[in-house]
């Protein structure tokens, strides 16, 4: 079943990814899809509808971000291999350019599946992204499209070894400090708006949902001070949102006093499915502030 945009492939990925205990971003600093699992490295997968070179030349760019990088498409027809190679050439593709690889069938009827068809070179059996077991990675070496007969696996495996492949001699060099601007930015939005792989759609990245937040507040009591505004929504660069005013949202009124604007108000209403999500203040009941 042909998908129609990698959009699609977002909500499987993603629910995937959740069930192995993620939280779960789409569109952080352009990354198609990112998730953090407690303390543990950035997992970033990268979509597109179908297996190419733009999608490894995505991941491998990746790289710089995090070494646990996957690579993820829609299963092709009838489970063949893309441009007639086979999945074992594939994968080891993938592992020599140092990322993982990921496929999802689509049905009719039912959801769809999604197979972790080789892991980034970087991890382990027992060190895996996804937590896997042993017996996991096994299965994700050798997905159910290819034969499961117990001679064809064993082929398969002589072919393919489950041990991870050396690392590549060449890797873009590790950023630590783009990787910790990256996270902030993950950490810092209190929910998930975007759908990965989208294109020519405003992103929700964490400054617009903090000047959602502070204009939401500016609509319901008025004028504020940042003061006020820092206290209820725990935004500790109001002050810098207010009067740096990227969005045209905010009006200063008077010293240490400011409202709202015509395209606040209008980004308001565009954006309501922010606002539904956004916390309640720290303390409503505080007065506004009169001008």
């Amino acid at each position: 079943m042909a998908i129609k945009t990698e959009t699609e492939l977002y909500a499987p990925v993603k629910s995937y990814f959740e069930q192995l205990g993620y939280l779960v971003r789409g569109e952080v600093h352009h990354c198609d899809l990112v998730a953090i699992r407690d303390e543990e490295p950035p997992v970033i997968v990268e979509l597109k509808k179908n297996f190419s070179i733009p999608l490894l030349l995505q991941g491998i760019n990746r790289l710089r971000l995090t070494r646990y990088v996957y690579v993820a498409f829609e299963l092709p027809n009838k489970g063949r291999a893309p441009h007639g190679a086979t999945w074992p050439e594939l994968r080891k593709l993938c592992q020599m350019l140092g990322v993982g690889m990921i496929t999802v069938q689509f049905y009719k009827t039912r959801k769809p599946k999604v197979l972790v068809e080789c892991h980034p070179p970087a991890t382990t059996a027992s060190a895996s992204p996804l937590g896997l077991t042993a017996d996991a990675v096994v299965a994700a070496l050798l997905p159910a499209h290819e034969p499961a007969d117990a001679e064809a696996a064993a082929a398969a495996a002589q072919e393919d070894p489950l041990s991870p492949p050396p690392l590549p001699t060449v890797l873009p060099r590790h950023n630590k400090r783009a990787t910790e601007r990256f996270v902030r930015e993950f950490k810092e939005r209190r929910a998930d708006y975007n759908v990965g792989g989208s294109t020519k759609r405003k992103l929700v990245t964490s400054y617009r949902e903090k000047a959602l937040f502070m204009a939401q507040l500016l609509l319901q009591n008025g004028p504020m001070s940042p003061r006020k505004l820092r206290d209820q929504t725990g935004i500790p660069n109001a002050a810098g949102l207010l009067q740096k005013n990227y969005y045209r949202w905010f009006q200063r009124v008077e010293r240490g006093i400011y409202r709202l604007t015509p395209q606040g108000e209008e980004a308001l209403r565009t954006y309501a499915h922010v606002i539904e999500r956004l916390p309640v203040p720290v303390s409503a009941a505080v007065p506004p502030d009169t001008v």
